[in-house]
């Protein structure tokens, strides 16, 4: 796509600088061919006495006259001046005796032609050089006029939508298609109703929403969904990005815009969905003076005036996906625009249950493979994740020949999406046992605290940057978290280190990614969540919607008693780790042996290795 900062703009004028010269450059060598074609260089020489003493002398090969007018060539070249000629021209006087010439040339051998004096070039050197500037000229009035057309085909083009069009015969993409997202399945119901029987609303006066905005984390569906409502309600669906309705040329977002909603009311009933509308519907007020800024204002004004301008007999309904709602201009979300907002959230456990279902339709599962337990153990997975993971695993029975998918495959295929894939490196024996400590005291803090995640799998394979992982999920979905849930996150990411002091004696730079964590977490729990009495229920850390760069509000007092605070609360937590892992140092040794022996470790084995019982179902739950 063309950039906003002039660079295109640049290109093309230098390309037409170059073609400007290069045509300077040919009508000049056309000039100087001419010119060198057709002059022949004679010096103009008396009559007499130089002529006639040059004949007496012998010096003149040759002549060629017509009427009084003499050309002629000298054998070698004459002094004249400060010049020496080989040819030359001459007149002959009214009064000179031509018979006396007439036997003086003979009597010195002097060549006398009886050709024409030159006439200039041959007819087909008058013709070129004649006209060969004026059909040049020509050529290049044609070219630049050609060019001058293609510009502005190109700027016609420029406004023409490139929405892509699916018409209902060709989407095989329907609701139950869609899982987990069952809520906002509901709420287009009535959508897909009106684009159906529009009438059985309008005798009632009803209006249809004009648009439907979709917001939730990526991955969840948006799109999808978007899709099964227009093949649900058998009308054709216009798809097109808000990134691709701005250009570095100022107007033609807005002609995109105009010709987009143009071909869905010749279409209507139909279904016009704008994906990632916060690239061009952000709020006015944000005060952004970013290049392109005019333009994107533009385009946002001319989807507010299309949307506005639909009458009640226009059955064309705007869907909208954004990540960020928050930022979105609020133009857009007053009624009349639009009218309904329809959160779409990651699925909880029976929805990703119902996704693993549809995604696995196709592909033949063995009889070990649980979908209810892997729903399970993936919380926070959205769809596009769990379609991944299925598609993964299938990939994966392949390379292995298996003709079918195994629970080992979904096993390996979710650690690689997780915690990534298993990396070729040599540890030594040191390196190797710390590494099954550092994970076996993640493990085993959350084992021991009230509180933490179920711990779901422990291995000392090599992963992505990480020597070792540790995989803990709750058993249950969970939407709020207590702050003992918190405070136990803390101390379970602080198990590894605290395992490094109470065995080695000493730190590594191993615990990077869990201290990172920690800050992170503490800073959000004192700052943002009103966890501690020190801070109290203040938000003292701006939060997502603040926008990047936005500052504190409160004094430098408080940000200091908020630094306190904070390494107060991992400091504490710090301590209870290193008093527990001391006091559970033989579960530490022998969960430490079991991964020397096994690397990796599922649920089962890496309690028992512990000598734990796993809680039951809703032990852990608050």
């Amino acid at each position: 796509m063309p950039r906003s900062d002039g660079a295109p703009g640049k290109r093309g004028w230098g390309r037409s600088a170059v073609y400007a010269a290069l045509i300077v450059i040919l009508l000049g060598v056309n000039y100087s061919v001419a010119h060198r074609a057709t002059a022949v260089s004679r010096a103009r020489v008396p009559y007499s006495p130089f002529f006639l003493a040059q004949v007496r002398t012998g010096n003149v090969a040759s002549i060629t006259s017509r009427g009084t007018a003499i050309q002629g060539v000298f054998r070698r070249p004459a002094p004249l001046g400060a010049s020496h000629p080989t040819r030359f021209d001459t007149e002959i006087p009214a009064f000179a005796d031509t018979n006396a010439l007439s036997a003086l040339l003979q009597e010195h051998g002097v060549v006398v032609n009886a050709q024409p004096l030159d006439q200039g070039v041959v007819w087909w050197k008058s013709l070129l050089f004649g006209f060969g500037p004026t059909v040049l000229l020509l050529a290049l009035l044609v070219w630049l006029f050609r060019r001058f057309g293609r510009a502005q085909s190109m700027l016609g083009s420029f406004g023409r939508s490139s929405a892509r069009r699916y018409d209902s015969n060709a989407s095989a993409v329907m609701f139950a298609d869609v899982a987990g997202i069952d809520e906002a399945k509901l709420e287009l119901v009535e959508i897909v109703d009106f684009l159906r029987n529009p009438d059985k609303y309008r005798r009632l006066g009803a209006r249809i929403p004009r648009g439907v905005l979709l917001s939730g984390p990526p991955g969840t569906g948006k799109t999808l969904l978007a899709r099964a409502t227009a093949g649900e309600a058998g009308a054709p669906f216009f798809s097109m990005s808000a990134s691709e309705f701005v250009e570095a040329i100022a107007g033609i977002g807005a002609s995109r815009v105009r010709d987009l909603f143009a071909q869905a009311k010749e279409a209507s009933p139909a279904i016009v969905f704008i994906d990632e509308l916060d690239a061009i519907g952000r709020s006015r007020t944000s005060g952004s003076s970013s290049p392109g800024g005019d333009e994107r204002e533009q385009t946002l004004n001319q989807i507010l005036t299309e949307m506005d301008g639909f009458d009640g007999s226009t059955s064309v309904i705007v869907l909208g996906a954004t990540n960020r709602p928050e930022i979105l201009d609020r133009a857009l979300l007053r009624p009349g625009r639009f009218d309904r907002r329809i959160a779409v959230q990651p699925p909880d456990r029976n929805g990703r249950r119902q996704i693993l279902a549809v995604h696995a339709r196709d592909v033949p599962l063995g009889d070990d493979v649980d979908l209810d337990r892997i729903a399970a153990t993936t919380p926070g997975m959205v769809g596009a994740d769990l379609a991944n993971l299925v598609n993964e695993a299938a990939l994966l029975a392949a390379r292995r020949g298996r003709d079918r998918v195994s629970s080992p495959e979904i096993t390996d295929s979710l650690e690689r999406i997780i915690l990534g894939a298993g990396r070729s490196v040599v540890m030594s024996d040191e390196d190797r046992r710390r590494t099954a400590f550092h994970e076996a005291g993640h493990a085993l803090v959350a084992m021991l605290t009230p509180g933490a995640d179920i711990v779901r799998k422990v291995s000392i394979i090599p992963r992505g940057s990480f020597l070792g992982v540790t995989l803990s999920a709750p058993e249950t979905d969970r939407f709020n978290h207590t702050t003992a849930e918190l405070a136990a996150r803390i101390k379970v990411a602080l198990g590894g280190r605290a395992a490094e002091e109470v065995v080695f004696g000493d730190v590594t730079t191993g615990a990077e990614g869990d201290i990172e964590h920690v800050t992170v977490l503490a800073r959000h729990m004192v700052g943002r969540w009103g966890m501690s009495r020190a801070i109290g229920m203040l938000a003292v850390i701006p939060g997502e919607t603040a926008g990047p760069g936005a500052s504190s509000p409160f004094s430098q007092r408080i940000l200091e008693r908020l630094d306190d605070e904070v390494s107060r609360v991992v400091g504490d937590a710090h301590e209870e780790v290193l008093a527990l892992l001391s006091e559970e140092r033989d579960r530490l040794e022998a969960l430490a042996a079991a991964l020397l022996e096994a690397e990796t470790l599922d649920e089962v084995d890496a309690y028992r290795g512990a000598g734990l019982t796993r809680p039951p179902v809703g032990a852990m739950a608050r």
